[in-house]
Formats: structure tokens, sequence, C-alpha cells
């Protein structure tokens, strides 16, 4: 079979490599289609991904849906998985027995196996092939109906519906994002549907601030705008909750600023390793609530639920589609947001 391997920053090859064979309690999936995330782009890029560096070619993607081709020994009828179901697969695999497992955050097990990560040595290759062997539990049943880009977009949805249930209720809010990127549109439209009354998006992109419109911002300001921002800080701020979207300084430094009083910061972009030159000491002095949002829990599930039933509409977000032969192309429309936001590669 082919996997889009990486070798070296900006620098994926087409390899050849044995098919898995599933063991007991797994399956093996005919990969379809893979998103191309955040992540994959830091990695592919820059060879690392926060504090986590390329060591070993390396399989990148974490986003993918496709469908069940074989199943290992002990795979039951009671999981709705036969030859030919379609398929989004979580990237996650908690053990289920460490203490926070136990505790209720399997996103922070200690022996997780995050699929397309180089937080562990050897990396736990990712998804971008044309099969994968993943344990049974790991595969969400959808629709025939349901395309298989749409439904690689659950793991994106799946940490846009974690990072909002860190706020707490958005009922009547008014609420700030910081950062439209592909996870930054999508935290709109799960605000939105979460009952946020007023919802600003916040980006240096014209054009991803049209894509933000579309997904449910009520208006719409370039990160250019120092006025406006200027604005919102004054008399000790102005959103109830600020979703810090984009991964850097300056966006938690406005998120910062903006919140009200007493008002939350929620912090889901990857910040650069080390210090951040941030107005930190607004969290003392404004009583302001930051809450970090990593990965997901019970939201996977839930998340391709959402895009079966067609209650979320991520369409829009869906730019640009390659075979996997062009990766390296992909990425590199995918890292320009003047023209793509969510890139995918297709792997028939």
């Amino acid at each position: 079979m082919l996997a889009a391997v990486l070798h070296e920053p900006k620098l994926i090859r087409i390899d050849e490599v044995e098919p898995p064979v599933p063991g007991p309690g797994q399956v093996r999936v005919r990969v379809r289609a893979g998103g191309i995330c955040g992540s994959d782009l830091s990695y592919y890029f820059k060879g690392k991904s926060g504090d986590f560096a390329v060591r070993e070619p390396f399989v990148l993607g974490h986003e993918v849906a496709g469908e069940i081709d074989s199943l290992g020994e002990g795979v039951s009828a009671e999981s709705r998985l036969t030859p030919g179901q379609r398929v989004a697969v979580n990237p996650g695999l908690a053990c289920g027995t460490c203490r926070f497992c136990i505790g209720g955050m399997p996103n922070h097990c200690l022996n997780m196996r995050f699929m397309g990560s180089a937080s562990t040595f050897p990396h736990t290759q990712g998804m971008f092939r044309q099969y994968i062997v993943v344990a049974a539990r790991q595969c969400v049943p959808v629709p025939d109906g349901v395309d298989f880009a749409q439904a690689s977009m659950a793991e994106p949805l799946a940490v846009a519906l974690h990072a909002v249930k860190q706020a707490g209720s958005l009922v009547g809010a008014s609420v700030l994002l910081v950062g439209c990127g592909p996870i930054g549109c999508i935290l709109l439209s799960v605000a939105r549907r979460a009952g946020a009354h007023r919802l600003v998006a916040l980006d240096l992109s014209d054009r991803a601030l049209q894509v933000a419109q579309q997904l449910g911002a009520d208006q719409i300001v370039n990160a250019t705008d120092s006025a406006t921002i200027d604005q919102w800080s004054a008399q000790r701020g102005t959103f109830d909750v600020v979703i810090e979207a984009s991964g850097s300084p300056a966006g938690l430094d406005t998120a910062l600023r903006a919140a009200r009083a007493g008002g939350t910061v929620i912090q889901v972009g990857n910040l650069p390793a080390g210090q951040s030159p941030v107005a930190a000491n607004l969290v003392m002095s404004k009583e302001l609530r930051y809450q970090g949002s990593f990965r997901f829990t019970g939201e996977y599930a839930i998340a391709a639920d959402e895009i079966a039933s067609g209650k979320v509409d991520l369409r829009p977000l869906m730019t640009h589609a390659f075979a996997m032969s062009e990766a390296n192309h992909a990425f590199e429309v995918a890292l320009d947001r003047s023209q793509s936001m969510k890139v995918h590669l297709n792997f028939d």
C-alpha cells in the first residue's frame, strides 16, 4: 500500500509500505479522505509542532474517514462495524486505566496513542495512508450518504465542542473569536448553536473573515483595525467570553484585553513554546477565568452525528481536495490562507 511520509520539512514522499493486519479487537480501515490540520502544517513546514519535534520518517494526519476493510478477532456485531461500513475515525486511543482516564479526563491519558503525533518516540504514525489499523472503538459509523471528507471533519468539530463546553453556558453571551482558521470558524458555528447572543470574529485575513460570517459571526473585524480593538479594552473590557484560536501571543494579548472584568478566556490555539509577551496581569486585575482546552473527550461521536444529521454544515470551510500524490502541493495550498481554508487529501 502507499503512504504519504514526511522525510524532512517540506518533503513528503509517497512510499510503498506493508499493509497493516488487524489484531484482536481491531479493524482495518481503508482511508478515503483526510483533512490537513494546523499541527500537520507545523510538522510539515517546521519539523515540529509546539514542543514535539519530528525525529524519524513520519506519516501525518489525524482527521480522516474511510470504510471498514476487515475485522480483527473478537470484533462483535454490537460494534455495528461490517466490511464496507463508512466510518469517521477517532485518532486518540486512551488506555482507560491511568488516573486521568479514571478521573474522566481521557484527553490527558498518560498512555495516550494519538495518531499523527510526534509527542512519543517512536512516533505514533498518522493516517495519511491507504490503510490503517485502529481499535474498533475508535470507529464511529456514518451513513453512506455522508461524504468522506465531511465525515473527517468530526475531529476538528469535536475539538470545538470540547472548547465551548469549557466556557460554560453561552446563552445570551457576547463572544469574541480571535483567529478564524478552520477551528476558529467551527467554534463560531458551535457557539451560535450553544446560544451566544452576539458573535464577533477577528482575524488578519479578509477571506477567513468572510467564511466566519457564513458560519455565524454577527460582526467581522480585521485585526489591523486598532481603533475598534482599543474600544473593546476600554472600561475594563467588553466580551463575556473570548475564545483564542489563533495560537499567537498577539491574539492572546487581545483576548485578555477584550474580555470584560469577570469574564472568561478560553485558550484553544497552540501557542509557541516558551514565554509569550502578553498582558497576563489582566487575569488578576480583571478577575478573568483563563481556561485551556485540549483536544476532546467524549465529543467525537457527538461531532460525527452532528455532521451526519446535517445539524452542523461545515462545507463552507472545505475549499480544496487533492490526490495523495499531490500531498506537497496540498500542504502549500493549505498554508496560503488567501486561497484556502480546509484542504483535504483523497486516498482512492
